[in-house]
């Protein structure tokens, strides 16, 4: 009777493991809207009302505030969930709070060591005391992720939604306008406006996080178990910073041979084209507790059926946003001021390097668990890779005398190789060590996008706002009938299903 029942039960538990990714991934697409609505106005705001050059500016301090901050947090957006499910403490939120703590400190002391020497954020020299206060977001966005981390264990999505895709672009967005009306914060209003969006976020997680898991309950902290915490987090904290340095390096790099405004235009293309990175980043919290599961239960076959099956969802999606943004990518720039618009190069490789990220991030939500030290060494080489190849092209377009704006893409081109790059190896290596495909890339994607191309051509002979108004939804809408009819089987359409 039991051996009867076993397949039944493993059957049950995948179908609940998928209809949980489905959910999560319904959610995240939601999410996407909103801070596609969101982010839109803050870019309209800081292209027009501060200029090309304060937000080159602001993003060469970003991405020193959030390196030190992804450091701080300890890679614990991915790996709370492995502690979680081993169940270290009895008590779930001492686990929890014991990282806050540690991560609380570390940000702590980032942020004075930042404030004391604020050079790496300012390169250009120029900076006031009111623009080193981006600093006091370290802290904020470190304990943020913890929060985050810990509720999507529990399939909470949804706070991850409201935090980052209402909360916190809808105060970026509001904050920098009402700055930017203030004389004394004018020069300072992008980094003030960030700083209000962090601490407004992490608000918004703390809360449904003390209603499901409530304060630690005889916690007792000794320096030998902090130690130990640091030790075990500090290869996936490395892992994740690289990771994400490979989507900031770019932006560091430029600064040191073009000027800040072409910093600053492509800073904008940059965050446009992250728009479709929310969708595979946010599934990674509910992804993470469906691989320890079955990492814990030696179930490899559902572990690839998982990562292939979110790897689809994602790599469909984000290809058809790409093709959405991208074809009528100097319309969608020239939103934000005329000058913007030559950074619609920029915008065309860094959303195709979105989409050859895809298979890497998937995997690596395995690798991470499996073969740490391997998956941090792909990501050395990626990262290597990328500045290479990025001083290497812009230095050759600067050479040959193309304008600034060919730097700039460049940056974008040598991205999308390193990334590329990474999700062949990656996908690669997990395939092997689970011993089966994964299946994440189909020709259905191929099909899909032939014909969404050539609508998108005949779109941009539009004026500019109909080719926005009514070119961007009938590419998108083309390519998702598509992929609808010639694409998706019946697991891919459970991420449609409103029950489950």
């Amino acid at each position: 009777m039991t051996d009867s029942a076993a397949p039944g039960a493993a059957a049950a538990s995948a179908d609940r493991d998928t209809a949980a990714l489905a959910r999560g991934g319904r959610q995240n697409f939601a999410g996407f809207l909103l801070r596609l609505a969101a982010r839109l106005p803050f870019l309209f705001i800081a292209g027009r009302l501060y200029g090309a050059e304060s937000l080159g500016r602001f993003a060469s301090a970003l991405v020193v505030v959030e390196l030190a901050a992804q450091l701080a947090s300890l890679g614990e957006k991915r790996g709370l969930a492995q502690r979680l499910s081993d169940g270290e403490d009895a008590h779930p939120a001492n686990l929890v709070w014991e990282v806050m703590l540690l991560a609380l400190t570390l940000s702590a002391a980032a942020a004075a060591l930042l404030w004391f020497l604020p050079a790496p954020m300012f390169p250009s020299g120029e900076y006031s005391s009111l623009d080193r206060l981006i600093v006091l977001a370290i802290p904020g966005f470190a304990l943020t992720e913890i929060l985050l981390a810990a509720q999507a264990y529990r399939f909470d999505v949804a706070t991850t939604v409201r935090a980052r895709a209402i909360v916190e672009p809808w105060t970026i967005s509001l904050a920098a306008g009402v700055f930017y009306l203030i004389p004394q914060t004018r020069e300072a209003g992008l980094g003030l406006a960030y700083l209000a969006s962090i601490y407004a976020g992490l608000l918004a997680a703390l809360i449904p996080f003390l209603r499901a898991y409530g304060l630690p309950s005889g916690l007792a902290l000794s320096p030998a178990a902090l130690a130990r915490t640091l030790a075990r987090a500090a290869p996936l904290a490395a892992a994740d910073a690289i990771e994400w340095g490979t989507r900031r390096l770019d932006i560091f790099l430029l600064g040191l041979f073009a000027a800040p405004g072409v910093v600053g235009i492509y800073y904008v293309a940059q965050q446009v084209a992250s728009l479709p990175q929310k969708l595979k980043t946010s599934f990674e919290p509910i992804l993470g507790p469906v691989v320890t599961r079955n990492l814990k239960a030696g179930d490899t076959a559902a572990i690839a059926r998982h990562v292939g099956q979110v790897g689809f969802w994602i790599i469909a999606a984000q290809a058809g946003i790409a093709l959405a943004l991208g074809i009528p990518g100097e319309a969608v720039m020239g939103l934000m001021g005329p000058g913007f618009a030559v950074g619609n190069g920029a915008l065309a490789f860094l959303l195709l390097a979105e989409v050859a990220a895809a298979t890497a991030v998937v995997s690596e939500a395995v690798l991470i668990y499996v073969a740490r030290v391997r998956n941090l060494a792909v990501s050395l080489a990626t990262i290597a890779l990328q500045a290479a190849l990025t001083v290497g092209l812009i230095m050759a377009f600067r050479d040959a005398g193309y304008p600034e704006s060919f730097q700039a893409a460049g940056a974008a081109v040598a991205l999308m190789i390193a990334l590329g790059f990474a999700s062949l190896i990656k996908s690669r290596m997990l395939a092997r060590r689970l011993g089966r495909p994964l299946g994440a890339l189909r020709w259905s994607l191929v099909w899909a996008a032939g014909p969404a191309v050539l609508v998108g051509s005949a779109v941009t002979a539009l004026p500019e706002w109909l080719e926005l108004a009514l070119g961007m939804p009938v590419i998108l809408g083309v390519y998702g009938w598509v992929i609808w009819k010639r694409g998706f089987g019946p697991e891919d359409r459970a991420l449609f299903r409103l029950k489950g």
